[in-house]
């Protein structure tokens, strides 16, 4: 068994115990693993459902990997097919312009008002004073001790409609604001409705957009591709197991089935 855990290892795990003493407390570990693992199931911890449960998890683990033995690896993967990914989703490899957002939150539209024209005229570190004096939020960017000129800063967006390019941190109205200013370091000149408070936009920065070439994309694809080979071998193991043990769910027993759901204070 101790030979056999050795072999098991990958080659850097066998480095670390080329050492004798080493050898000695991996095999110290084994009979500790060996020892507690008897104890258990002679107390029955073994009929446990939760272990059975984590048992049965194990196993479906061991079965998947050895169905995903049989897919190629991203280099095995042909360059015909490669090729033809690249063609057939041209979209998933254009780099849209991103757009870095900064703004000032405020909670009605006259104090937003009364900020945008100062906004406007102000230097970067005019900007972060101003970020920290007026906003409701003025700890992105690095907080009150953080660059004066990164105060506000909610993070890069993408074009609207583009799904890659959504940011959390910047609402839907805002995300579409920025892209109507013209240039870097400019201020839009009104104020933006978003989320029940109101937004005073700038644009940080922006980069070129670009379309990746099959050079660029070839690891990626590469590498989605094997993933989808081997979760069609997964895939199609279960369905082989679906078919020699056919499933009937119970959906009347199912839908009796009551979950308890903590209340507020953690009582059920």
């Amino acid at each position: 068994d101790y030979v056999a855990a050795l072999q098991h290892m990958d080659q850097f795990d066998r480095i670390r115990y080329s050492a004798p003493a080493r050898r000695r407390e991996l095999l110290d570990e084994m009979i500790d693993v060996t020892l507690l693992a008897d104890e258990a199931r002679a107390k029955g911890y073994d009929k446990d459902p939760a272990t059975q449960q984590e048992l049965r998890e194990i196993l479906r683990d061991a079965i998947l990997k050895r169905a995903r033995a049989g897919a190629p690896a991203p280099d095995d993967v042909p360059a015909p097919e490669v090729q033809a990914y690249f063609e057939a989703n041209r979209a998933e490899f254009h780099d849209p312009e991103r757009r870095r957002v900064s703004a000032i939150i405020l909670a009605n539209q006259a104090a937003a008002a009364a900020v945008v024209e100062a906004a406007g005229k102000a230097t970067p570190e005019e900007w972060g004073r101003l970020v920290r004096a007026r906003s409701l939020d003025a700890h992105p960017g690095g907080g009150d001790d953080g660059p004066l000129d990164l105060a506000g800063d909610l993070g890069f967006v993408s074009p609207p409609g583009d799904a890659r390019g959504v940011n959390a941190r910047v609402p839907d109205e805002v995300r579409a604001a920025v892209f109507e200013i013209a240039n870097v370091g400019d201020v839009l000149p009104r104020p933006v409705e978003a989320r029940g408070k109101f937004y005073v936009v700038k644009l940080e920065s922006k980069t070129t957009p670009r379309d990746l070439t099959l050079q660029d994309a070839e690891r990626s694809i590469r590498v989605n591709l094997a993933q989808d080979k081997a979760r069609a071998s997964e895939a199609a193991l279960l369905d082989e197991l679906r078919k020699q043990f056919p499933v009937a769910i119970d959906e009347a027993a199912l839908a009796q089935v009551k979950v308890d759901v903590p209340r507020e204070g953690g009582a059920p």
